[in-house]
């Protein structure tokens, strides 16, 4: 089995119930959207100044942000410019193409299609966020969907400066099944990588995992501590980490834009990971966050299991963000 297999197209049932665990998981944003969409084009035969004024108010309520907001206004009003004529009835088509169209500009594709085998193993993947995210969660349900799939997967349990963290990726490693490298608390997190990355070398790892902190308890700055693992890490594998995944939390709505431009200003973020998106009305998020930081979304959660953790697709999404009952 190659290293990105598990990517490969998935079985029509497991296609279907991850479609439905989606549909499920969006539906607060959903059921906010339409309703509100419904009540804008409520006696309106066209696509007008006061429904382009409602439709941005809803946008913003999703927590869509206010510069991408704007963006999908201005991109509407063009095509109703150019066609001259935009009915209420289609304004839910144009927006879902303009939706994906925004997401695909910012390399948010169908994941599936859009990995490339690596050249070395372990592929090495740095997770950064805030405490609280559901980060290491995220950790444990990616490294068990790997695992599931055949591939060979250490974890470094990096955040040292939180029990919490060192103890929960600890109970992944045992439910799972595969080995955790951890140093205990208080301990350098630098210290913690380099080890993992090397245990990932020793036994032919495909995938090496390190879990970070999001937050120091101490005098030195976060930025400096991400070097440092860098510097360690690639002491190994010189173009290691491969990808740095940052774990925002879909529900926090306009401060996961914050702690994505503190994130994004402490280390180089590669790919974004938006969790609880099931847990609330603010699941535009998703779009503004991948529009204004231009770093793709590569998995959503959706659910507390472990396969509600879903390699993001943008047309799936657009679709069941629109999808009536």
């Amino acid at each position: 089995m190659g290293l990105f297999d598990f990517f490969k197209k998935k079985p029509a049932p497991q296609e279907e119930e991850e479609l439905v665990a989606l549909e499920k998981g969006l539906e607060k944003t959903k059921e906010g959207f339409l309703s509100k969409m419904g009540r804008a084009v409520l006696g309106k035969s066209k696509v007008d100044d006061d429904v382009l004024d409602e439709l941005e108010e809803i946008l913003l309520s999703s927590d869509v942000g206010v510069p991408t907001t704007l963006k999908i206004i201005e991109r509407i009003e063009q095509r109703v410019e150019r066609d001259k004529f935009v009915s209420t009835e289609e304004l839910d088509r144009v927006l879902r193409e303009e939706i994906a169209a925004l997401l695909a500009e910012n390399h948010s594709a169908d994941m599936e299609h859009a990995f490339a085998e690596p050249k070395q193993k372990p592929y090495v993947i740095m997770v950064v966020g805030v405490n609280g995210v559901g980060k290491t969660t995220t950790i444990g349900k990616l490294a068990s969907q790997f695992h599931q799939n055949g591939l060979k997967v250490v974890l470094g349990a990096a955040d040292t400066f939180r029990a919490a963290a060192v103890d929960q990726l600890k109970l992944w490693g045992e439910r799972v099944g595969i080995p955790v490298i951890d140093h205990g608390m208080n301990t350098d997190p630098a210290s913690v990588a380099y080890d993992a990355v090397k245990q990932g070398v020793d036994m032919q790892a495909d995938i090496v995992i390190i879990d970070t902190a999001g937050r120091l308890h101490t005098k030195v700055n976060l930025m400096t501590e991400l070097s440092k693992i860098k510097r360690v890490v690639q002491k190994f594998i010189p173009e290691a980490p491969h990808e740095v995944l940052l774990v925002l939390d879909g529900s926090t709505g306009q401060n996961a834009f914050i702690q994505a431009q503190e994130f994004t200003k402490a280390t180089e973020v590669t790919a974004l990971a938006i969790t609880k998106l099931d847990g609330t009305a603010k699941g535009g998020v998703v779009i503004g966050i991948s529009d204004q930081f231009k770093i793709p979304v590569k998995y959503i959660g959706v659910g507390e299991k472990i396969s509600d953790l879903q390699v993001f697709n943008r047309n799936t999404f657009v679709e069941s963000l629109f999808a009536k009952k």
